[in-house]
């Protein structure tokens, strides 16, 4: 006798003649669970809210420096954790445009948590937001002395303090006998060293200049500048 091999198997038979209503109600409990476990699980953690520098004391001075027009917005923030804290929608909301000026804060505030300064921003010594700048020979090598540009208090000179109220700044050298060189730096009177005084725009990122359209339109505008040349070339006779 031949056997006939079932279409189905057994199980499939017993999911196929299940009624409509009970899978829907196992799919739906299913999806219920998971919304529980995924409503339980712990929420993310809030951000991280680093502490001002004597550079940066203030959410002001924060907007100033990184530029893009960002000072005018610092009414908004009545907080420096309100500043550190809030989210790309709620910055929406307090009306920061256009979203790449959103996007440009939140790098900055990313960059600011991780310590990834602009110029200026290891200065330790700061007051109205102008500080010292001094040069420290070392003796070491007393015919030719190595020469630093530090941070001191200002109105006082290196021999005046302590080693502990002395700290070296990245981004500025000695050029010659006694001059400080570096962005944002000025000399001060009788040559005794240079300042630099907070500016707005200091750390910011300069926007590059799209020429032709950018990369995306370059070859549609320089094929349309091309062919309206032609044609003020065929109008002037000369083709």
């Amino acid at each position: 006798m031949v056997r006939i091999k079932p279409l189905l198997k057994p199980q499939q038979l017993r999911t196929a003649l299940t009624p409509i209503t009970c899978r829907a109600a196992f799919q739906s409990s299913i999806q219920q669970s998971i919304r529980a476990a995924s409503s339980s699980s712990p929420s993310s953690e809030p951000p991280t809210i680093p502490s001002p520098t004597p550079f940066i004391p203030d959410v002001q001075t924060f907007l100033t420096v990184i530029g893009r027009g960002l000072s005018q917005h610092a009414s908004k923030f009545p907080t420096w954790e309100a500043l550190f804290s809030l989210t790309s929608d709620q910055l929406r909301e307090l009306g920061i445009e256009p979203p790449r000026t959103r996007r440009y804060l939140l790098q900055w505030r990313q960059r600011f948590r991780l310590g990834q300064y602009g110029i200026g921003g290891d200065l330790q010594h700061v007051e109205d937001g102008k500080a010292d700048l001094k040069i420290l020979e070392s003796d070491k090598d007393v015919v030719n002395p190595r020469k630093y540009v530090v941070n001191v208090p200002a109105g006082r000179s290196v021999k005046e303090c302590s080693l502990e109220e002395i700290s070296r700044v990245r981004g500025y050298k000695v050029r010659g006998a006694k001059t400080i060189v570096g962005p944002y730096a000025l000399p001060l009177e009788k040559g005794e060293g240079a300042r630099v005084t907070i500016t707005e725009g200091m750390w910011e990122f300069r926007r590059g200049h799209k020429i032709d359209g950018g990369e995306r339109r370059r070859t549609e505008v320089r094929y349309k500048k091309r062919i309206a040349e032609r044609r003020e070339m065929r109008e002037r006779g000369e083709l």
